[in-house]
């Protein structure tokens, strides 16, 4: 059975797109077929898989729009078994176009209901705002992980976040679940990241993944290369830490599944 996963914070640069691409790009080279959904208009996470959004003539935005069918607008990564939505600078005027649609909150999962159970895994890369298209994403996903920085206001706007996932709950999606909160950029000779460590996880307890992604000059030089890292350097930290947080993930997921078919 599939099941969408939503990437979210509307804070910027807290490695939400980096966790995408290379979770995505994990968890296909550990032999799961996976789906990466960009939807942020600043298409990053098509341009990290070495395409050049301005090019993109059919992405999300068609999908969202009714212009093309999704399978249509899904192209091959290098990495076997990753497949991509790409996205575009047009995805900013679908903001706007979406508020005239009808039922404009799940525009998203009637369009990923056409081919999520081709793949074991799809990824929502969201937009770093709590607007329509990540309302849209939320409504779409099984779950949502968030990513959380290892810096200073690592837990600012965290509660609004949270907010709008408990409300997308109460009226748009009640089977949505947090998967989890995941720390990123953590360096270990800084105080201040092991403080923020500490103090997401007694704030969160066991919502925060094991796995704590490092900051890593690999991780931070693979997206100006078009490429997941670990393509870029294999044996690199950042590689390292992705994979062992898609293994951390499946085997949440196998435990998920194995209680509840008790």
């Amino acid at each position: 059975m599939s099941k969408v996963i939503a990437l979210a914070n509307q804070k910027g640069g807290v490695g939400k797109t980096t966790t995408a691409i290379n979770l995505a790009a994990s968890l296909a080279v550990l032999e799961k077929r996976v789906l990466l959904v960009d939807v942020d208009p600043q298409a990053n996470a098509t341009s990290g898989n070495g395409f050049d959004p301005k090019s993109i003539e059919k992405g999300i935005y068609e999908n969202l729009i009714g212009e093309t069918e999704p399978i249509d607008t899904i192209i091959k990564t290098e990495i076997e078994g990753l497949h991509l939505i790409p996205s575009s600078i047009d995805l900013v005027g679908a903001e706007i176009e979406m508020l005239d649609m009808e039922n404009r909150e799940t525009v998203l999962r009637r369009v990923l209901q056409k081919v999520r159970d081709n793949y074991d895994y799809v990824l929502i890369d969201c937009s770093p705002s709590l607007g329509m298209l990540t309302l849209n994403a939320l409504t779409a996903a099984d779950s949502v992980i968030i990513p959380v920085q290892c810096e200073y206001f690592a837990l600012e706007g965290l509660g609004k976040l949270l907010n709008t996932i408990q409300m997308v709950q109460q009226n748009m999606n009640t089977d949505l679940q947090i998967e989890g909160f995941l720390l990123t950029m953590y360096d270990p000779r800084l105080r201040l990241a092991n403080h923020v460590v500490a103090e997401v996880r007694q704030h969160f307890e066991t919502m925060v993944f094991d796995t704590i992604i490092q900051r890593n000059t690999k991780l931070s030089e693979a997206p100006s290369y078009g490429t997941p890292v670990i393509l870029y350097d294999a044996k690199s930290k950042g590689s390292l830490n992705y994979l062992n947080f898609a293994r951390e993930l499946l085997a949440r997921n196998k435990a998920q599944d194995s209680s509840s078919n008790v």
